[in-house]
């Protein structure tokens, strides 16, 4: 995954930028901020539509332990959470706090990539129409937009389906894959995304999603035309950064937060 941040020419530099990371000497007081993030990006997830029945899962490591992480309790609308319904849960699959129980599958996949990727703090998963629908091509998305440019060489296609992910070692396969990219598309099923914090790793798979229907659009009008190599790189290198993913997320956090603010409860 790029360790790319925004590019200097973005913004103005003589000016302060309107969000910038939080910090934490205190690892409760970053628990909580992770918490409400999560919270938030659930609430996101549910007004874009991608919650799919019980289907879908973003979880957060814990910033004090790192074999556990928050993530929905099971069975839950995302668009119902607020930050004290999460549920954390180490890597040996027991709950560690939280009332509810988990999806299987969200432990089978989720655990596998926070051990296998220490730098990743937070992945998101779920059957959002266009990535799944854009999953059944079994191919990667082509740098047809400036904002598909974003994973121009940074996303792996999962080329299987073997059912419902149950069993971490199936997770531990979807795990090796992604590699040190940022996202991947599961062959029939999904998309799966990850970040240095809740928002990057929502941001991305927002955008990846939205990429997906923009291609699927496309290749249903016509032909698209992709940009050439050297260009989808350069972009790649101003959009697709760390910076950029969490930076991305942030006007849609603050939107959710100023219009649902239960979900901090």
């Amino acid at each position: 995954m790029g360790d790319h941040t925004t590019n200097d020419e973005l913004f103005d530099e003589r000016k302060p930028l309107l969000y910038t990371p939080a910090t934490f000497d205190d690892p409760a007081a970053e628990r909580r901020h992770r918490q409400e993030r999560l919270a938030a990006a659930f609430r996101l997830f549910g007004r874009f539509g991608f919650g799919e029945g019980v289907a879908g899962h973003i979880t957060v490591r814990d910033p004090e332990f790192d074999d556990r992480f928050w993530l929905n309790p099971f069975g839950m609308d995302f668009r119902l959470i607020r930050t004290s319904d999460l549920v954390c849960v180490d890597h040996e699959g027991r709950i560690v706090h939280g009332d509810h129980a988990i999806n299987q599958a969200a432990f089978a996949i989720h655990s596998q990539v926070h051990a296998a990727r220490p730098d990743v703090v937070a992945a998101a998963h779920t059957h959002s129409v266009h990535g799944k629908a854009f999953s059944s091509l079994g191919r990667l998305l082509d740098p047809i937009t400036q904002d598909a440019c974003a994973f121009y060489g940074d996303h792996v296609l999962f080329d299987d389906f073997t059912g419902v992910v149950l069993d971490p070692m199936e997770g531990k396969r979807i795990a090796a894959a992604l590699g040190d990219h940022k996202a991947a598309i599961l062959r029939n099923h999904g998309l799966l995304t990850v970040g240095h914090s809740v928002d990057e790793a929502a941001w991305w798979f927002i955008t990846m999603e939205r990429t997906c229907q923009a291609q699927l659009l496309a290749m249903a009008a016509g032909d698209p035309i992709s940009i050439d190599a050297d260009a989808a790189a350069l972009t790649q290198t101003q959009v697709g950064g760390h910076f950029a993913g969490w930076f991305s997320f942030q006007p849609l956090h603050e939107v959710i937060v100023r219009e649902q603010p239960d979900l901090l409860d």
